[in-house]
């Protein structure tokens, strides 16, 4: 046994869209007896759950976002240089836009800018226009972005995690019995009506959903155990249900440029899992 889920030991150092830092809060409330050999994140994002379980014996971390786990490759090999890096930028709104256009050629100095952006921006979205390049706005947050201890924190429970960018489908592989998958992929369908298919539909389609749906099925063969979150959308039922535990979960809803349209709205969670 590698990894046992007790309360909440870490947080997450970025901010991010659909981050699971209110499913890590709520994690001891909802599983029981959750032991397993090596955990594995495909769409890990900002890792809020991944960190919430602090450093873990063996971990496989992987997203499609490059510059993401460029960010998490650099914190995992030298902190430092990127807490160095982030010391020498401000808080304000020039240095803001000097870094979002910047093209640097050293990997712990972008990873620097990533994380500065990240913390600086409005509503800590990450969006790229249709060239990929990052266009969030100025954010005028008073928040202090530099916070070495989170990340000191991060690289610890980074240091026994593989990474790489690919796609969820090229970590099958990785996948043995025993293993717990944690599966947070983007959202297709909206829920309640937020609007939200309109920012997620070209980052993960219906098709998309039926491949995960697909996955799920050969992991399960495989002998792993699978947490998955979706959207409380009647379609996602209809392709997750395996009969396996579902559970619907409130959280409040942190990101999006409309403030009306915040509060909090229902999640889905599956998994294969006992529950209480």
């Amino acid at each position: 046994m590698h990894g046992e889920l007790d309360s909440p030991t870490g947080k997450a150092f970025l901010r991010w869209a659909g981050g699971k830092t209110w499913l890590a809060r709520k994690s001891d409330q909802i599983f029981r007896n959750l032991e397993f050999e090596c955990y594995h994140e495909p769409f890990v994002g900002g890792g809020a759950f991944f960190f919430s379980l602090g450093p873990l014996q063996k971990a496989c971390l992987s997203d499609k976002n490059e510059a993401l786990i460029e960010v998490y490759q650099c914190l995992k090999e030298n902190h430092a240089k990127v807490i160095e890096e982030m010391r020498s930028l401000d808080n304000t709104e020039s240095d803001y836009y000097r870094i979002r256009e910047a093209k640097s050629d050293c990997r712990f100095e972008r990873a620097a800018h990533f994380v500065f952006l990240n913390q600086t921006s409005f509503n800590g979205l990450y969006r790229v226009n249709l060239k990929g390049k990052y266009n969030v706005p100025y954010g005028h947050r008073s928040k202090k972005f530099l916070d070495e201890s989170t990340l000191e924190s991060a690289a610890a429970a980074l240091q026994n995690c593989t990474l790489k960018s690919c796609d969820f489908m090229d970590t099958i592989d990785d996948i043995g019995p025993g293993d717990l998958v944690f599966l947070d992929p983007p959202y297709t369908v909206s829920h309640n009506n937020n609007g939200f298919i309109k920012y997620n539909q070209s980052l993960f389609s219906l098709e998309d959903q039926y491949r995960l749906s697909k996955y799920i099925r050969i992991i399960k063969d495989l002998g792993a155990s699978y947490i998955l979150t979706n959207a409380a959308h009647d379609k996602v039922r209809e392709i997750f249900e395996m009969g396996d535990n579902c559970i619907e979960l409130d959280r409040a809803n942190l990101i999006g440029g409309k403030r009306a349209q915040r509060g909090s709205i229902k999640e889905l969670l599956f998994t294969n899992l006992g529950v209480f």
